[in-house]
């Protein structure tokens, strides 16, 4: 018992430690403006990240989707990637600040939001790894939808109610928390929440451009990608509609465009089939935008077998 007592003693004083790492950080980070400790941050990872065994990842992944680009042009998009992400981390830090500056977004397609504000009814709001993935849920904000969102939890408790006090001005509605490997029961568990809640009207964000090992394997890019059904399962079971987003960045600045278009929901006498081709369809929008501005793509993530 004792030595129980001890190791958690030191767990949790090295989680505690790490805390006051990354709120150090940030506070470094916020002494500056926001495009210049971005623009810093970004030639940082551009120069770094190509050293990180992920950058293999990366390049793989393009070579599977642009096979008909050159090792050259994959190398300067993984490359543009990671400066990206470089920068979305430094606004991560400063999603405040960004939400104040309304001329910093703009929405394309964003006449639904006067369509369905005050009467959207249950949605899910599905995006990807692009641009800024977090902003993506500024239009529904907007709509006065005040949605929630499903996210992956951080081991470290301190920085994960930290990250969650952070997201909170984007997710009112609140946030469903998944292990970083959820397990099969995890999985159904945040399943059954999830459509608890949108069954009673909520309004629910999240990524959905991750490896599955549960999920359903749909073409992406032309080959077998096992993809996340939990959005088409709800959206065919509840009832709910299904707005596809995304986020991308404009220029080299904290400036962003949303784009955010309906998906129309099937409901033939196969639901298995609908399911199925509801993942499909979120799929085949992703890779659409994606080919459009692939340097805005988290290329480093697992996305096939």
């Amino acid at each position: 018992m004792a030595r129980n007592s001890g190791l958690s003693f030191l767990r949790d004083l090295r989680y505690r430690l790490e805390y006051l790492g990354l709120r150090f950080l940030i506070g470094m980070v916020r002494l500056l403006p926001l495009d210049i400790a971005a623009t810093i941050s970004g030639k940082a990872w551009r120069v770094i990240a190509p050293f990180n065994r992920r950058h293999k990842r990366a390049l793989s992944n393009l070579a599977i989707a642009f096979p008909e680009k050159s090792l050259e042009e994959r190398e300067r998009i993984a490359r543009a990637a990671w400066e990206n992400l470089g920068r979305v981390m430094v606004e991560t830090m400063n999603i405040d600040r960004i939400l104040k500056e309304p001329a910093r977004l703009h929405v394309t397609n964003g006449h639904w939001i006067g369509r369905y504000k005050d009467k959207m009814g249950p949605a899910l709001i599905v995006t990807m790894h692009m641009g800024n993935w977090e902003i993506g849920m500024w239009p529904v904000m907007l709509a006065g939808a005040r949605p929630a969102g499903v996210y992956r939890q951080v081991k470290n408790p301190y920085v994960d109610r930290y990250l969650r006090r952070q997201r909170q001005a984007l997710y009112p509605g609140g946030l469903f928390g998944r292990g970083r490997a959820p397990t099969n029961d995890e999985t159904h568990k945040t399943a059954r929440l999830i459509m608890d809640y949108v069954r009673q009207g909520g309004r629910l964000g999240f990524i959905s451009d991750l490896y599955d090992a549960q999920g359903i394997a749909v073409p992406f890019f032309g080959y077998p990608a096992k993809s996340m059904p939990i959005a088409a399962m709800i959206a065919r079971r509840v009832g709910a509609r299904i707005w596809i987003g995304r986020c991308i960045r404009i220029g080299n600045r904290a400036c962003f465009d949303v784009n955010v278009n309906e998906l129309r929901i099937p409901r033939t006498a196969n639901q298995a089939e609908d399911i199925r081709s509801i993942t499909a369809a979120i799929q085949r929008h992703f890779e659409t935008w994606i080919r459009e501005t692939p340097e805005q793509f988290m290329w480093s993530n697992r996305r096939w077998s």
